[in-house]
């Protein structure tokens, strides 16, 4: 088994064949875990979004954050029992994708695509970022590492998912269950404290400013906060990974999940609220996330809970992007299908995942956290706008479609969810537009038009590979046989004897850098090979390939209907590591040659046995 199979069998396992596909979907329970993490995870940094907003209003607004916190559960009620009919009408999954796209048009489904495609590598990029900084905020002194653990993770994630739906499921359940036991313990441990601990809450944030519009202030921090709302739609988007009946499991999940994020999410707040605790920047030595200061007080210190919860909060941080992971390539499969997109992110891998998909999943990621500094306030900015647009789009198609079907129910809940998403999209783009939103704006619009060209050139390769009426496979009259031999050995036998059976037009190309070896090269030719004539082109500037090209070149130039096959011997050393030992000039010429018209390239091995 070559090396590089032998590395990928270990890491992401033997392949599964298309028949048990089957087997590889999962039931509520795991399937939660796998599609609701990142959904779950945000009540880890929600809160502190809308205070960190907040504290730029001084003390005083500080606790409009309950408010919030209550309008922003009552956003998330509206759009799940919305995804609701989403789920019954698209069993089959694609989400806001193939609804924008089936009952709107091409456009709007593209652009809930590309959406959800900005949201997903920032889901990852936010995700990681913010687990790593829950352990920073337990062990500081790893805070010079913060890089570092990001990539680290990212690769983990990646290859995590590489080896398939349900091993993925497996593992994500025990972090993602780990971290709601304990965010139930914290709120129920820290409530009977509410007015025994004095509340106190101490701004320390460089960005400091006392904003002179308190709704404007109000309404930043509820578009801040809206981040709670970040994959939610996941579970509708990837409905087919559950095993049958797929709508009723996925309808269960969806139920599950509102009820745990609101709990959570509500807990926080008013905790976070009532609680003695210190706003400050990621940046800023010794960094603690509210999260970890309201378990501070609520479990009477740093204690063995306390670590739990820092370490469960960055595992399901972490593992959250795994939401990102599962509906990214799966998304990305149905975008390339309709020719939009390269159509090897439509093509299962081994264990049947979208592995291309995933692995372009990982280096945007990575791009992100280093374009970030690993910061999440800079990240986050950048998150929601994309998400409502998809969540806008997606309810707009259901009230086309169930207005169409008459189902005026359906169509009333799916509007009261596209106004409201609508309404919060709004509110986004004007609050954090210049907060980095309209980088989101120009992200959206190049990815747009990657789009079209993607769709352009798949057009214009099926308009010229489409066989006319009449149109018949041209008759070749000859074929030009050129064998490229580096140089005179053993080796090169086989490939002579090849040649001589294709065509009686054969001859030799070689070149030299020093002409003086010329008439030797010439008599060994002629003792090995007397029947084929030898062609040897000088190289003053030592290339073995410009010579060739050129001489090709001016072959076809001779005759443009005629066919020119090139044979190039090439050497195979027994062992992966013996390769960089030799100057294999198959490869260059091989590249050198493909681009060119009318010229068919075969490649004749001679195998080295030690």
């Amino acid at each position: 088994m070559p090396i590089f199979t032998a590395i990928k069998r270990l890491l992401i396992g033997a392949p599964i064949a298309t028949a048990a596909a089957h087997h590889q979907r999962i039931g509520v329970f795991f399937g939660l875990a796998l599609l609701a993490s990142d959904n779950i995870s945000v009540v880890a940094y929600a809160s502190e979004e809308i205070l960190h907003m907040l504290a730029l209003g001084g003390h005083d607004k500080i606790p409009y954050a309950i408010g919030i916190s209550f309008a922003i559960v009552a956003l998330i009620v509206i759009i799940l029992f919305s995804y609701s009919r989403t789920i019954m009408a698209y069993p089959q999954g694609g989400g806001d994708y193939r609804v924008a796209s089936d009952n709107i048009s091409s456009v709007a489904g593209r652009t809930a695509g590309a959406a959800l495609l900005l949201d997903y590598t920032l889901t990852v990029a936010v995700s990681v970022s913010a687990g790593v900084l829950a352990i920073v905020s337990a062990f500081p002194q790893t805070q010079p590492y913060i890089m570092h653990m990001n990539v680290a993770a990212i690769a983990l994630l990646t290859i995590v998912n590489l080896r398939g739906t349900k091993e993925s499921g497996v593992v994500f359940a025990i972090p993602t269950y780990t971290f709601v036991a304990l965010m139930f313990l914290l709120i129920a441990m820290g409530m009977p404290k509410l007015g025994i601990v004095e509340p106190e809450v101490v701004i320390d944030i460089k960005e400091k400013a006392v904003e002179p519009v308190a709704w404007f202030l109000i309404l930043r921090a509820f578009a801040a906060g809206c981040a709670a709302l970040t994959g939610i739609e996941a579970i509708a988007n990837g409905t087919m990974i559950f095993r049958a009946p797929e709508v009723k499991n996925a309808l269960r999940a969806l139920v599950f999940l509102g009820i745990i994020v609101s709990t959570i999410f509500i807990g926080v707040s008013w905790l976070a609220t009532h609680y003695p605790i210190t706003i400050m920047s990621a940046s800023e030595p010794g960094y603690k996330t509210v999260l970890s200061q309201v378990a501070q007080t609520a479990f009477g210190g740093e204690n063995f809970l306390f670590y739990a919860v820092q370490l469960a909060t960055m595992a399901i941080l972490i593992l959250a992007a795994n939401t990102a992971y599962a509906d990214f390539p799966r998304l990305t499969s149905f975008i390339a299908k309709d020719g939009y997109l390269p159509r090897q992110l439509a093509n299962l891998g081994d264990r049947l995942v979208f592995q291309n998909g995933i692995i372009l999943l990982a280096f945007v990621a990575v791009f992100l956290i280093f374009f970030s500094g690993g910061d999440t306030h800079r990240l986050i900015p950048l998150y929601a706008l994309g998400v409502f647009t998809a969540f806008t789009l997606g309810q707009a198609g259901m009230v086309v479609r169930q207005w169409k079907q008459r189902a005026f129910l359906g169509a009333s809940i799916s509007t009261i969810g596209m106004t409201a998403t609508g309404t919060v999209w709004f509110v986004i783009l004007i609050t954090k537009f210049l907060d980095g939103a309209w980088m989101i704006v120009i992200a959206l619009g190049t990815l747009l038009t990657v789009f079209w060209a993607v769709r352009r050139h798949y057009n214009s390769l099926a308009r010229q590979l489409t066989i006319t009426p009449g149109e018949t496979a041209p008759k070749i009259d000859s074929t030009v046989l050129l064998l490229l031999p580096p140089r005179v050995h053993k080796g090169i036998l086989q490939a002579i004897g090849y040649a001589r059976t294709l065509s009686k037009d054969l001859r030799a190309v070689t070149t030299v850098a020093d002409v003086s070896l010329a008439k030797e090269l010439k008599v060994e030719w002629e003792r090995i090979a007397p029947d084929i004539p030898l062609v040897i082109l000088e190289s003053p500037y030592r290339s073995i390939v410009e010579p060739v090209v050129e001489y090709i070149d001016a072959a076809i130039g001779e005759d443009q209907d005629r066919m020119l096959t090139v044979i190039v011997p090439e050497a195979i050393a027994a062992h992966w590591w013996q390769r960089i030992l030799h100057n294999n000039s198959a490869l260059p010429l091989k590249l050198a040659l493909a681009s060119r018209k009318n010229v068919v390239i075969t490649n004749v091995r001679y195998f080295l046995n030690e």
